[in-house]
Formats: structure tokens, sequence, C-alpha cells
């Protein structure tokens, strides 16, 4: 089975007749509907069609979603289309699915641990790495400087962390 990427998730109902409030994570909001039919971690699938802009968002329609009730029901649920029917992204462009589950090595090879996530609070991307020792994840700043190299084909990512980011190196004390 193709891989899944996260397009989207639902606020909830909008409206009187069925509509969903339906948040796009795409790069063109839009072209959420174009990747469809999406599926529901749950495994529900629906087909999407806009109906029109409104605040962080659009009012939309999924298919069998005919009540109010129904679409209340789908509130926080993600949406996921099939990593083969998104476009293709530039070099050194990549979408966090792609990311996820890398292993992350140091300079000289060294297995530093594994991305869990990525996560941006507000300035760049942050890579969440469980630690190959274990305990507490680390944060990782997602820059050229930091992660110099990721190869998707070798499942891994070279990173050159700053001193004492991961457990056991550089100076932390």
């Amino acid at each position: 089975m193709t891989s899944a990427i996260c397009v989207g998730v639902i606020g909830g109902a909008f409206g009187v007749r069925g509509e969903v409030r339906l948040k796009s994570y795409c790069a063109d909001p839009a072209a959420i509907a174009d990747y469809g039919p999406l599926r529901t971690e749950d495994g529900a699938t629906f087909a999407v069609t806009l109906q029109r802009p409104i605040k962080d968002g659009y009012a939309a329609r999924l298919s069998g979603i005919a009540t109010p009730e129904a679409a209340e029901a789908l509130r926080g649920k993600r949406l996921f289309a099939p990593r083969d029917r998104l476009p293709a992204l530039p070099d050194e462009e990549y979408y966090h699915a792609d990311l996820i589950g890398l292993g992350v090595v140091g300079p000289g090879g060294a297995m530093l641990g594994r991305v869990l996530a990525v996560v941006n609070h507000g300035a760049d991307d942050l890579l969440e790495i469980a630690p190959e020792g274990g305990g507490e994840t680390v944060l990782l700043p997602f820059t050229r400087k930091a992660v110099p190299t990721v190869d998707l084909a070798a499942g891994r990512i070279v990173a050159d962390p700053p001193d004492g980011i991961f457990p056991g190196s550089g100076d932390d004390g």
C-alpha cells in the first residue's frame, strides 16, 4: 500500500446541510479536493467538494455526509491522500511524512536517533528525534547547518547538531 500524507483536517460541521469546515495543509489550499478520495486514520473514505472559502479554510461537502450531526462527528479527523497523488517537490524540499522514521547519524556516522515528528513553533521546522540511547526526545533545527544531508533513498539524515544537544555528546555540563 502506498504511504499517505496528511493533507487536511475536518474542523466540524458548518451550517445545517451536512457541510464540514475543512482546513487544508496543501501549498495550494484548494488542491486538497484534487487528491481524493481522501481517507481518515480509521479507514473512512470521502470524495471532497469545496463549496466556498471561509475563515481558516473551506466549507466542503464530503461524500456520504448529509446531516450536521454526521459532519460534527468527524470533527478533528485528519484526511490523508496517497503519496503518489501529490506533486513532486523541488530539490531539498520534503513532505514531513518522508522524514518521519529516518535514522539520524552524526558527521562520523554514529547513530544519534530516529525522527519521530517534524514540528514548527513559529520559526523554522524542528526535527523531533528519539535518541538512540533512550531518554527524552531532542529537537534539532531543520536547517542546512544542523542537517547538511537528507538521503531519502538510504533512509537517513546526516546531522551536525550543536554540542550537547544529544545525551552524551559535546559539553553538556
